[in-house]
C-alpha cells in the first residue's frame, strides 16, 4: 500500500482502498541505492528549505545515508535575521560564510508617511522591559500617553495562564487611541510555557537584526547544499515526489517514489511548504486540519534608480496603502557592492500579493514607484533604469489571528482584561511526530516549544526532526539546539507573583463570579 502524494501533481486515489490509500505495482521502479551505503540507515528528507537542510545537515554528520528531495523553491524576498536567531548564526559560522549585513535600523511607514523609527536598541543603555521601546523608539505621531496604552498587553504577559490563550488566539487589542489596533501573530513569536520574549523584550537584543542583501538561495542555501554533498548527502534537484510507500507489515513508510525512481527509507522527514504539504498528506485523517492552513503570495521587485536617493533607514515596513498588500522596502545602496554607485539600488517585497502577481512587469513597476513616492517624496521625479520582478505564489505560510477584546468590568483587577476567542491558525498546526513511527515533520507550521520564530523556528524544527530520527533509529547523537534567552529577572518575578495571586484567588468561593 502507499500513501498517495505528490509535489505539484494531484495524486490518484483508488475508490476501493481504505482512508485514501491506493495500491500500485512498483516492479518497474528503479531502486537508487549506492553499494557503499547499503549498511547505513537511509533517511529521505523532502524539502530543501531551512527545516529540510537543517535536518539533513545534522543527520549527515551522524553518518546516515541522507537523500534530500529538493523542492526547487526560493526564499522569497528579503527577510530580517534577528539577533536571537543564534542557531542560524551558529550554522553560518560553521559553514564559513558571511551572508549578512551589519545590524540595521528600521522604520515604519503608513499612508500618512513616516510613523516610527527604531534604533539599534543594543547600542542604547539597557532599560527594563517595556521602557526601552517606550523611550527609544522615535514615534512621529504618537504621544507618550498613547504609547502607555500598550501596557495592558505587557500586564497580560505576566500570566502563564493567559500566555497559551494569547498565542493560540493571536490577539487584536482595541484601546480607542492612536494605538487602536495592536496585532500579535505566531509569525512574531511562539508560545513557550512562561516565555514570551520577542514581544516583551523588543527593546533588548531581540530587535537587532541583519539582512541578506541578495537572496538566501545564492548566499546561504547554495553553499550549504555544496557542503552537504561533500559529506556524502545526495541532493536531488528538480525531483517530484509522487508517492510515499507504506509497508503494512511494519506500519512504516518504506520508500519514497519520485518519477521512475524509488528511494528506500528507514525514516522520512517532510519539510516542505504548506501548499506542497497539503497535496502529500491530505489522504490521512490525522492531517486533515492542515487543510485549513494556506500559503500567501509574495512579489519581489529589485530596482535601480537613475540617481541617488537618500533613504534614512535601510529597512522599512509599510502598511497597506490601497487595502491590498503589506510591503517592505530595503535600501541596498549603502552596501559594499553599491556604495560608490551614483544610482540607487533597492528592493521592495509585497506580501498577500495575489492581485499584483497577475499584472505585467510594466504595471508592477509603475505601481511600486507610486507606492515609493507616497512614503518618500524624492522618488517622484526619478526613472527606473533596471528591474527584476520575482513572483512567488503560495510561498510563505499564512498565520492568521484569532482575536480578543478588552473586557472592562468591576472584576478587572481579579482577571485578565482579555476575552479570548479560540480561533486562528495555531489550532491547525501540527506536531513534529505522526502516527507513522518513522515519518516526521519540520517547518514553520509545526508547533514547537523552543520559542523561536520565522527562519529560526523553521531551522529549529528541522533539528528537532533530526533528533526524532536519531531517537527512532537509535543511532548517532542529538543535535544541540541553542535555547532562546531567559526572560529578564523582573519579568520572571512579576510572573511568579501573578501566578501565586491567581492561585489564591482561585481558592476563594466567589472567584468564579468575577470570571463571568
Amino acid at each position: 500500500m502507499m500513501l498517495a502524494s505528490c509535489l505539484g501533481v494531484k495524486p490518484y486515489f483508488s475508490s476501493g482502498t481504505k482512508n485514501g490509500f491506493c495500491c500500485r505495482a512498483s516492479d518497474k521502479q528503479i531502486h537508487i541505492d549506492g553499494l557503499r551505503n547499503n549498511d547505513r540507515k537511509k533517511v529521505v528528507v523532502v524539502g530543501s528549505g531551512w527545516a529540510g537542510l537543517g535536518a539533513a545537515h545534522h543527520l549527515s554528520k551522524q553518518g546516515f545515508n541522507v537523500t534530500v528531495i529538493a523542492d526547487a523553491t526560493d526564499d522569497a524576498g528579503i527577510r530580517g535575521f534577528f539577533y536571537p536567531f543564534r542557531n542560524i548564526f551558529s550554522l553560518v559560522d560553521e559553514l564559513g560564510i558571511k551572508p549578512f549585513t551589519e545590524w540595521t535600523k528600521s522604520a515604519q511607514y503608513s499612508g500618512d508617511g513616516l510613523e516610527v523609527e527604531f534604533p539599534i536598541f543594543q547600542d542604547q543603555p539597557q532599560l527594563p522591559t517595556p521602557f526601552g521601546t517606550l523611550l527609544y523608539a522615535q514615534f512621529i505621531r504618537l504621544p507618550v500617553l498613547d504609547r502607555l496604552t500598550s501596557l495592558p498587553l505587557m500586564a497580560a504577559c505576566k500570566s502563564s495562564v493567559v500566555l497559551q490563550q494569547l498565542w493560540e488566539c493571536c490577539i487584536i487589542l482595541y484601546s480607542g487611541t492612536r494605538f487602536d489596533r495592536l496585532i500579535l501573530s505566531h509569525e512574531a513569536a511562539e508560545y513557550n510555557g512562561n516565555k514570551i520574549r520577542h514581544t516583551i523584550s523588543i527593546e533588548r537584543e531581540g530587535f537587532r537584526y541583519a539582512i541578506v542583501p541578495w537572496d538566501c538561495k545564492r548566499e546561504i542555501f547554495n553553499p550549504w547544499m555544496g557542503a552537504l554533498r561533500e559529506k556524502g548527502c545526495q541532493v536531488m534537484d528538480g525531483e517530484t515526489v509522487t508517492d510515499l510507500i507504506f509497508d503494512e507489515e511494519t506500519g512504516q513508510i518504506s520508500e519514497v517514489a519520485c518519477s521512475k525512481k524509488l528511494y528506500k527509507a528507514d525514516a522520512v522527514i517532510l519539510a516542505v511548504g504548506i501548499s506542497t504539504l497539503q497535496e502529500i498528506i491530505k489522504s490521512r485523517q490525522e492531517f486533515l486540519k492542515v487543510m485549513n492552513l494556506a500559503g500567501i503570495d509574495v512579489l519581489s521587485v529589485k530596482l535601480q534608480i537613475n540617481r541617488r536617493v537618500q533613504i534614512p533607514n535601510a529597512s522599512n515596513a509599510c502598511t497597506y496603502l490601497d487595502d491590498s498588500s503589506g510591503w517592505t522596502f530595503f535600501d541596498l545602496s549603502n552596501l559594499d557592492v553599491h556604495k560608490d554607485d551614483p544610482v540607487t539600488a533597492l528592493q521592495a517585497d509585497f506580501y498577500y500579493a495575489n492581485e499584483l502577481l497577475l499584472l505585467s512587469d510594466e504595471l508592477i513597476i509603475a505601481k511600486v514607484m507610486t507606492y515609493l513616492s507616497k512614503v518618500h517624496q524624492d522618488f517622484e521625479n526619478v526613472a527606473v533604469t533596471n528591474k527584476v520582478v520575482g513572483r512567488y505564489p503560495k510561498s510563505l505560510s499564512h498565520f492568521f489571528p484569532g482575536f480578543c477584546h478588552l473586557k472592562w468590568s468591576l472584576a478587572l483587577k481579579f482577571t485578565s482584561p482579555f476575552h479570548f476567542c479560540p480561533t486562528g491558525s495555531y489550532k491547525f498546526m501540527m506536531r513534529g511526530s505522526t502516527s507513522f513511527p518513522n515519518l516526521f515533520m519540520g517547518g514553520d507550521w509545526i508547533v514547537t516549544r523552543h520559542g523561536s520564530w520565522l527562519q529560526e523556528k523553521s531551522y529549529v524544527t528541522g533539528l528537532e526532526a533530526a533528533n526524532r530520527v536519531v531517537d527512532f533509529l537509535e543511532e548517532g547523537s542529538f543535535a544541540k539546539i541553542i535555547p532562546v534567552e531567559e526572560d529578564e529577572p523582573h519579568i520572571q518575578v512579576l510572573r511568579s507573583l501573578n501566578r501565586n495571586l491567581n492561585r489564591i484567588l482561585d481558592e476563594l468561593p466567589w472567584s468564579k463570579y468575577f470570571l463571568q
